[in-house]
């Protein structure tokens, strides 16, 4: 039989979804996503999509499974990830010279010609997401992300 209960039954008054920390920072999350996507543009890339190709950029070409683990993406979205920078021209898979085994993900020339203004773009994305906060706050919220991460 079905509870007739009302909506606060049950429930610790003290527990408020809207203060706690996860909740916090996924609408913090969504915010910088919106910003992001208006900044990049509908040509641009996603969030994961540029985290892929830039660290692509600094680091060369990875495995994918190495790329997967530096940017904390479970295999499955580091593959759909690839595949679709694949389909935009912006990566290449190549056997790794020293193991033939492994295939790399490598940039494009259309990626590395691209990358510099992505990352001006990105440069915005980061700005106008902490605009409401004040210098200090800057520094201190992202010394508290980096240990929480």
């Amino acid at each position: 039989m079905a509870s007739r209960r009302g909506p606060m039954e049950d429930q610790p008054e003290e527990y408020l979804l809207e203060e706690q920390v996860g909740h916090l920072l996924r609408r913090a999350y969504q915010r910088h996503l919106a910003l992001f996507q208006g900044i990049m543009g509908e040509d641009g890339p996603t969030s994961m999509q540029f985290a892929t190709l830039h660290t692509l950029w600094r680091r060369g070409p990875l495995s994918q499974n190495l790329l997967g683990r530096m940017l904390a993406m479970d295999p499955p979205t580091v593959k759909g990830v690839v595949a679709r920078l694949m389909a935009r021209g912006l990566v290449v898979r190549e056997r790794d010279p020293a193991d033939a085994r492994l295939l790399r993900v490598a940039l494009t020339p259309a990626a590395l010609a691209a990358l510099p203004g992505w990352v001006e773009r990105a440069r915005a994305v980061t700005a106008a997401t902490l605009a409401p906060l004040a210098r200090e706050d800057v520094a201190r919220l992202g010394a508290i992300l980096r240990r929480l991460g």
